[in-house]
């Protein structure tokens, strides 16, 4: 016998990572160069040249015992003191080591964060359509209920009346995930204002806070001047939850964090329960070697050059041809509206007949949209353009 719900979760398929297997199978058959794979987000650039340069001076230079033994549970404080110290300088904040908790990514911060703040089986948790599709069984798999707000498909910004229309006395917290992925679009000041504004006093009205967690590890990834906020300056109970794999381009390292202000609500008590939450689901203890780079290394940016450029060449050359999409000005993610407003049947489409792969927004929770990964090379981009046009032109 083994738990039925996990059972589920384990043999469910995962449609990124089917798309990204039949495209590897692909490109045996027909040719590396044939096959045009937007499914899966993995960072393309280099990470900073420091970052290399750092891994390889620790190696080489700290004692082995510390560089491959157990940190403290919550991170090594010269890591987390490097941390507060670029979140103060950038933010203005007071950020202190002991309000921040380094995990193996951004997955188990959410994951314990999430498991801290539920409460009870009627704990409900609010997640903002179009969303990374694993939020739904971080949720639910921890005894909490997801309560889908939809998505505003002209701009991808926030409905707060949707959102006003489904807060209860159960509401504990609603995931913000921005820049977004799938969309690329990055929600503004005055969105993020009227959003606390409508949780402080939703919260005052039921007598207990509504967090925002605020899922960032596409915070660095932005263009063209625009600015994303954080989101603690703005609503004081916010928890973050962040992962070095896109900004400094190390998904295979695991690292990232959990920040909980001292000046959000029950601050003690919430970190404490992230704590417990990460000890019991096993993710204590993140990578000395890279927790002893973040030490170095986090004030490092990204060069955005090449992001950028398939960014301008993908948008503009689609919108071209007819397709609909909000324009990304983050991640590295394009949300494009399908002919007929069926995802799942132009991902097929497209796949069987161009080895065209994108992925259907249906777990993304909007069907009628397919998500474009272009962290890929610019050259795939303009071989793969007489592809969308003819998939876009079978649809007249």
């Amino acid at each position: 016998m083994v738990n039925q719900e996990y059972y589920k979760l384990g043999t469910a398929p995962s449609v990124i990572r089917q798309l990204f297997a039949y495209g590897l199978e692909q490109a045996k058959k027909v040719g590396a160069e044939n096959v045009y794979d937007y499914s899966i987000g993995n960072p393309s650039i280099p990470a900073p040249k420091k970052v290399n340069e750092s891994i390889k001076a620790i190696v080489d230079e700290c004692d082995s015992v510390k560089v491959h033994g157990y940190s403290m549970a919550a991170g090594f404080e010269g890591a987390r003191n490097a941390v507060a110290k670029d979140l103060s300088e950038r933010f203005g904040l007071d950020v202190k080591a002991g309000e921040l908790f380094f995990t193996c990514g951004a997955a188990p911060a959410l994951v314990s964060v999430i498991k801290a703040l539920t409460v009870s089986p009627e704990t409900e948790i609010m997640l903002v359509a179009p969303f990374f599709p694993e939020y739904t069984p971080f949720v639910t798999s921890n005894g909490g209920k997801a309560v889908v707000i939809p998505a505003d498909t002209k701009a991808f910004q926030i409905d707060l009346e949707k959102v006003e229309a489904n807060i209860t006395a159960n509401t504990q917290a609603i995931i913000i995930n921005s820049p977004n992925n799938p969309s690329g679009v990055v929600y503004t000041e005055e969105t993020l204002t009227a959003l606390a504004e409508l949780l402080s006093r939703k919260g005052e009205q039921y007598g207990h806070p509504i967090y925002i967690i605020a899922d960032e590890p596409y915070r660095e990834l932005v263009y063209g001047g625009v600015r994303v906020p954080f989101i603690p300056t703005i609503y004081k109970n916010t928890i973050v939850c962040y992962s070095y794999s896109k900004s400094l381009s190390l998904p295979g390292e695991r690292i990232g964090y959990v920040y909980v202000p001292a000046f959000a609500e029950d601050s003690k008590a919430v970190y404490a329960a992230v704590s417990g939450a990460a000890r019991i689901i096993g993710h204590v203890c993140p990578p000395t070697l890279i927790q002893m780079t973040i030490e170095r290394c986090a004030a490092e940016r990204p060069d955005l050059a090449a992001y950028d450029e398939n960014r301008i060449l993908l948008y503009n050359s689609l919108t071209e041809m007819g397709y609909e999409c909000a324009k990304p000005d983050g991640a590295f993610y394009l949300f494009v509206k399908a002919p007929d407003g069926n995802s799942e049947a132009f991902s097929e489409k497209a796949k069987l007949e161009h080895n065209l792969l994108v992925v259907p927004g249906g777990g993304f929770g909007c069907p009628e949209f397919f998500r474009l990964s272009y962290c890929v090379a610019n050259d795939m981009i303009k071989r793969s353009l007489p592809a969308f046009k003819a998939m876009i032109e079978s649809y007249k």
